[in-house]
């Protein structure tokens, strides 16, 4: 920001007030001193709940500690800096409006998004941390300042672990339709380690899981099972009743709403495939894009689709209401380090 100092500045209505020199018959006056001082920029900070303790911190090193603390180091470049963007617009958003009245933000991908702190992120990565942090923060320094929009304002820029094969509409997780979160293919994803996994019970558990008597054959205790847009689980009847699979998903501590359920052998047996709740981008499709040979810019256009990538310096909107409920009961988080996610 430029500061003007005029010379005379006191004296400012007299001289708008007096003819001029040259309308007096006398020479003209020069003109006013003009001075321009740079004054230097502040830097933007960002207040982080940290184990009930508010700290603030310096922006640009907070971001770093998000891209470090929810995506692996050694993802693509590409991968990082549409993690780093989309990091910055989840924290610019919470910043106008968000879940927490003492902070802006927390540190827990449960809730808000990572952020570990460098002592923990030193114990994480051993002696790759230099590397490993030179590498975030060049994500966060080549995306300085770029942000995801709809419509003029800031999106919901929500991400996960890994789709399972097609991300999910915030419709079909949250309850509420939002364009720029929408299902869409995510291939590529097969390698990654929580890609797969299952979950069995025994009758007597499964019954007792879902306040269920454990009596009959529980063989015909399955019914159908509708699918969301996303191929996740809508509803699964179990004894005549409709439960959501967002409810399964919760009851059965499962890795995703993208499961199949059967009883076989004596127990019930859920197949999950991807990790987290699926809506907006994969981290680990963002990866397998990247290492095919596209750019960030074309990552984040994918998985958010009619979003724009702006540059913004500070928040200008007034407070957003959150697509999904408050920070202390049942909320949704981002990213890779939280089934909850």
């Amino acid at each position: 920001m430029s500061v003007l100092i005029r010379a005379g500045i006191l004296a400012l209505g007299a001289v708008l007030l007096i003819p001029s020199g040259s309308a007096r018959g006398e020479a003209a006056p020069q003109a006013p001193l003009l001075l321009v001082v740079e004054a230097p920029s502040a830097k933007e900070t960002i207040t982080v709940l940290r184990d009930g303790d508010a700290q603030e911190e310096d922006f640009e090193t907070y971001l770093t500690q998000v891209v470090l603390s929810e995506m692996p180091a050694d993802f693509a470049p590409e991968a990082l800096k549409a993690q780093a963007v989309a990091a910055r617009t989840f924290a610019r958003r919470q910043m106008a409006g968000g879940k927490h009245a003492d902070a802006d933000i927390c540190g827990q991908s449960a809730c808000c998004q990572a952020c570990l702190s460098v002592d923990a992120l030193q114990e994480r990565y051993g002696a790759a941390f230099d590397a490993a942090w030179d590498k975030a923060s060049s994500a966060v320094q080549q995306t300085q300042d770029e942000v995801l929009t709809y419509g003029g304002a800031l999106i919901d820029a929500v991400y996960f672990s890994c789709s399972g094969g097609s991300t999910e509409a915030a419709a079909a997780v949250w309850g509420t339709d939002v364009p720029y979160l929408q299902a869409v293919d995510s291939p590529g994803e097969q390698d990654a380690a929580p890609y797969a996994s299952t979950v069995t019970c025994t009758p007597d558990e499964f019954a007792e899981t879902l306040g269920l008597a454990a009596d009959g054959d529980p063989a015909g205790w399955l019914g159908g099972t509708s699918y969301t847009a996303g191929g996740g689980v809508d509803t699964c009847t179990i004894r005549g009743q409709a439960y959501a699979g967002t409810r399964l998903r919760q009851l059965f501590g499962l890795n995703s709403t993208r499961f199949s359920l059967r009883y076989a052998d004596g127990v019930f047996r859920f197949d999950v495939r991807g990790y987290g709740h699926r809506v907006g981008m994969s981290q680990y499709g963002a990866n397998a894009i990247a290492r095919l040979g596209f750019d960030y810019q074309t990552i984040l256009r994918y998985y958010y689709r009619g979003a724009k990538i702006e540059t913004q310096r500070l928040p200008s909107q007034g407070p957003i209401p959150p697509i999904r409920g408050k920070c202390p009961e049942g909320t949704k988080g981002v990213g890779m380090l939280s089934a909850e996610g």
